[in-house]
């Protein structure tokens, strides 16, 4: 996989994150790498103030950089994702299953990691839901779906929350933070970008099996 030209270039990510799958790799345009640096777990960016909270921020673009929250705020949500190395797999998915549309609406995005893919998905599996299962992807995308632009405080005062695919939510406060169910927790809350808020987690949601291990006929790789 090799980068794209300047244009349409994502911002280095400041440690190297691993990529899962061959056909991720198809799907996406460039790879992120660098090295980490610490931080307070909070970033504000820009002149508007947009700042963004939790222990994954002090990795993210930040102040000036390309990609910083403030960036992010005038751009489409699909194009926003583009830009928070961290979520390479889920805006391919996003793109595989033509969900773009959908985030232009005021929406909550409860986005995964990329290593929160890796830790759901076997390399097999992911390229399957990428190539040739994305009615399946597409369900699974919408489970991390919320109505309504919701910050992370206003998801903790909620209480509970119903995705886009219909499974309920309880939200609680952690931190800065919210926890979602017993599955996930923000790790970088609280991105604007056009009528929609991004917040960033560190599980897959939804009730697709976990094969994250096994190896291409479906086993416990050894």
């Amino acid at each position: 996989m090799t980068d794209t030209d300047s244009a349409t270039a994502r911002p280095a990510l400041r440690r190297t994150l691993p990529i899962a799958g061959a056909a991720l790799a198809a799907v996406l345009l460039v790879v992120v790498g660098g090295t980490a640096d610490g931080g307070t777990g909070a970033a504000e960016a820009g002149p508007t103030g947009t700042t963004v909270t939790g222990p994954l921020c002090d990795l993210l673009p930040a102040g000036a950089e390309p990609g910083n929250p403030a960036s992010l705020a005038d751009q489409p949500a699909g194009e926003a994702l583009r830009w928070i190395p961290v979520l390479t797999t889920f805006e391919a998915a996003v793109r595989a299953t033509g969900l773009a549309e959908e985030l232009t609406r005021e929406v909550t995005i409860l986005a995964p990691t990329d290593d929160a893919f890796a830790g759901k998905f076997s390399r097999t599996n992911l390229d399957e839901l990428l190539l040739r299962d994305t009615d399946e992807l597409r369900g699974l995308l919408r489970d991390h779906l919320v109505a309504g632009a919701l910050p992370v405080a206003g998801l903790v005062a909620a209480g509970t929350v119903t995705t886009v695919a219909g499974t309920r939510l309880t939200v609680t406060g952690v931190g800065p933070g919210a926890r979602l169910g017993d599955q996930a927790e923000t790790v970088c809350a609280d991105y604007r970008a056009g009528a929609a808020r991004i917040h960033v987690i560190n599980e897959v949601l939804g009730d697709l099996p976990t094969t994250a291990g096994q190896d291409d006929d479906g086993h416990p790789a050894h």
